[in-house]
């Protein structure tokens, strides 16, 4: 029974997360250009200006819930592009995800780095940062491709910023 309700929750976060990503299918693509025009054209960026500074290189580790998956280790260096929309351009050494250009989303101290790209491959991450604004912990969701080469993963971590 809890591996059901875990599986709807994934499921269910899963489908938010694909509503709020409409027309930023390809942001995790490796070309920046391509990432750029999806990107201009998206709904999903949220426009407000954040109130922490969220912009470096920050890096850490993720651990899996589950006890057969390894953790991995991201770094993420976020810009704001052309439009001022800020974005994490990202490395991973997992094995369903290698790098990404995440849409990064900031409401007070809420951050969310997100990312969807043409194998299906979808990555969510929503943390919080600490009172010295260096220090995101949160969760995150990563959901495979329908090719089946990865599954759904979920778990927990830290990123600190450099």
């Amino acid at each position: 029974m809890t591996s059901k309700v875990s599986s709807l929750r994934v499921l269910f976060l899963s489908l938010l997360l694909l509503m709020t990503m409409i027309r930023a299918d390809s942001l995790c693509a490796t070309s920046p250009t391509d990432a750029q025009s999806e990107q201009s054209t998206s709904t999903a960026v949220s426009r407000q200006s954040p109130a922490v500074d969220v912009k470096g290189v920050w890096s850490g580790t993720f651990f899996s819930k589950h006890s057969n998956v390894p953790p991995f280790t991201m770094t993420v260096a976020i810009n704001p592009d052309s439009r001022g929309h800020l974005i994490g351009r990202s490395s991973l050494n997992s094995h369903c995800l290698k790098g990404a250009q995440l849409v990064v989303t900031v409401n007070g101290s809420k951050v969310v780095l997100a990312c969807s790209d043409a194998e299906g491959d979808n990555l969510t991450v929503e943390g919080t940062l600490d009172a010295t604004g260096t220090v995101l912990t949160g969760t995150y969701i990563l959901n495979g491709s329908a090719s089946g080469a990865c599954e759904t993963d979920d778990g927990t971590g830290t990123l600190g910023k450099r």
